[in-house]
């Protein structure tokens, strides 16, 4: 669906927000997007794990829908959405391994099945990428392997290792994204080419 700019809109510069791991916070969210105003020639990426722990997942992603109706949306695939598609797909383990990693909450928001998960929340955890790359940023949810091209990423490193250390920045020298690791400061680490912003 094409959404069409407003003339404010076009006469203002176009924004890339990036949002951090949300984790079923329906009301941290609203009040973030209810903050930034996203318009609809701005881009918002969404680092992942929008679900699971928190008590209204099924909010959240209500949100995201509408969201994406609204601006550009990307959202990038978390660990917590692998585990729930391997839920929703019925794999082996799936379920358990889903819920023992917050997803009971989930379970909660959707009246205890997963079978209640509408098909615009399947189709928008369906479309989630691995990165997004613009001209000056690498967007991932978790991390990037040392010396691997972007397309040779494995899922482990993009949605699962956590950051330790100080990694060296990009050879491209664009500064990346991430979120997983999470900050209890409260703050976004930031070091040389990199800006992790869970925020617990």
């Amino acid at each position: 669906m094409s959404v069409e700019p407003s003339r404010t809109d076009l006469e203002a510069a176009p924004r890339t927000l990036a949002i951090g791991d949300i984790h079923g916070c329906d009301t941290a969210l609203r009040t973030l997007l209810n903050q930034v105003q996203p318009r609809a020639i701005d881009t918002v990426v969404l680092l992942g794990d929008a679900v699971n722990r928190g008590p209204n997942s099924r909010d959240v992603l209500d949100q995201l829908v509408d969201l994406s109706k609204k601006s550009r949306l990307i959202y990038i695939f978390g660990n917590h959405e692998e585990v729930m598609v391997a839920a929703l797909l019925g794999q082996a383990g799936g379920l358990p391994n889903f819920k023992e990693m917050g997803g009971r909450k989930t379970l909660d928001s959707y009246h205890g099945s997963l079978d209640h998960v509408p098909d615009e929340h399947r189709e928008l955890i369906a479309s989630a990428f691995d990165f997004w790359e613009t001209d000056r940023e690498i967007f991932v949810h978790a991390n990037l392997e040392p010396d691997v091209s972007l397309e040779q990423q494995k899922p482990l490193w993009l949605r699962w290792m956590h950051q330790k250390g100080a990694p060296l920045p990009h050879p491209s020298g664009k500064r990346i994204i991430y979120g997983h690791t999470p900050q209890r400061s409260g703050l976004p680490r930031v070091i040389p080419g990199w800006i992790g912003i869970d925020t617990w």
